[in-house]
């Protein structure tokens, strides 16, 4: 195991826990960079609560992976139990980027593990900075109980507003404290997806194609900005909005995400699961504002986990 990969394992395991409110921590907040175009977030300690968090929590635990294992064992870390939330943010450059975690950490632990697996450490303002042997990705805890991680530059540019905290967009502040207050993870764009997406292909594209008002464009590209979360309880419910140009791109992104669905729904017979979640879409649209929402028993998605083809299309599978 690399340097690079040593350090990300330890945050990007966590990640796989990034399930599930309560407000986005104001500290984490606070070491975003300040053009942030992107944000995401997940309150972790709020996935063990619920009963998709902790089938994903059983499912990790039994899995006996030596990779988490061998994680857990040198560094003391167990992202299981460790992190409690977690925040990423990006300007919209490519890669680059900054992940947050609020837990509990041994930093000089996890340097010496580090160390030993080929890492180098470096001083920065009084923060040792764990990084890979080309200095292009970093992990840093500013304190025991934050983590940061992304490429180095980022992640010097975080621990730089420890002592001066950034400030985001009023409006972009809005979203996240609306968001991260009522789902359990969240994500914001407030630039075109297409930025991150400039050639998308794919059912949606063709799909989109065949609507009039798109003139080919793809669903991705008439998109503008995009918020949308998860909230887990006996059904995972997840929602989120569009904003489009003009209200007729928005109507045009609604028809072809219908007939999609629609399309879905007819492969009943093959694709029972898929067919039962496609029922379970509600779109719609006002103005350039485009809202999509669908539910899913939690029992139905933890059976879609093992085999997508297992689930059933009219009633939860039930826990045994």
């Amino acid at each position: 195991m690399n340097a690079r990969t040593f350090s990300a394992a330890s945050l990007a395991t966590a990640l796989v826990m990034v399930l599930p409110a309560g407000a986005a921590d104001s500290q984490l907040l606070n070491l975003v960079m300040p053009d942030a175009v992107v944000v995401a977030g997940a309150n972790v300690a709020q996935a063990k609560t619920s009963p998709f968090g902790q089938y994903i929590l059983q499912q990790i635990q039994s899995s006996s992976d030596p990779g988490l294992q061998k994680l857990i064992a040198a560094t003391g870390f167990d992202p299981t139990q460790d992190v409690s939330e977690t925040l990423a943010a990006s300007n919209g450059s490519k890669q680059t980027g900054v992940l947050l975690a609020r837990g509990t950490f041994d930093p000089s632990r996890i340097a010496t593990a580090a160390t030993t697996d080929k890492a180098i450490v470096e001083n920065y303002n009084g923060v040792s900075i764990i990084e890979d042997p080309g200095k292009t990705f970093g992990l840093a805890f500013p304190s025991s109980s934050i983590a940061v991680a992304g490429d180095l530059a980022d992640v010097k540019a975080a621990l730089d507003r420890v002592s001066a905290p950034s400030s985001l967009p009023a409006s972009l502040m809005v979203q996240i404290n609306q968001l991260s207050g009522t789902q359990d993870a969240w994500a914001i764009s407030t630039v075109p997806l297409s930025t991150f997406h400039p050639n998308a292909q794919g059912p949606a594209k063709s799909a989109a194609a065949a609507v009039p008002g798109l003139n080919g464009q793809g669903v991705f590209q008439a998109i503008q900005s995009a918020s949308g979360g998860v909230k887990f309880g006996a059904n995972v419910v997840v929602s989120g909005q569009a904003q489009a140009d003009n209200a007729q791109d928005a109507q045009s992104m609604s028809d072809a995400l219908k007939l999609l669905a629609s399309l879905a729904q007819l492969q009943a017979g093959k694709e029972p699961a898929l067919a039962a979640v496609a029922q379970s879409v509600q779109i719609s649209s006002s103005g350039a504002t485009l809202s999509v929402s669908l539910s899913i028993p939690e029992a139905t998605l933890e059976q879609l986990m093992v085999h997508p083809n297992n689930a059933p299309a009219h009633r939860p599978v039930r826990k045994m």
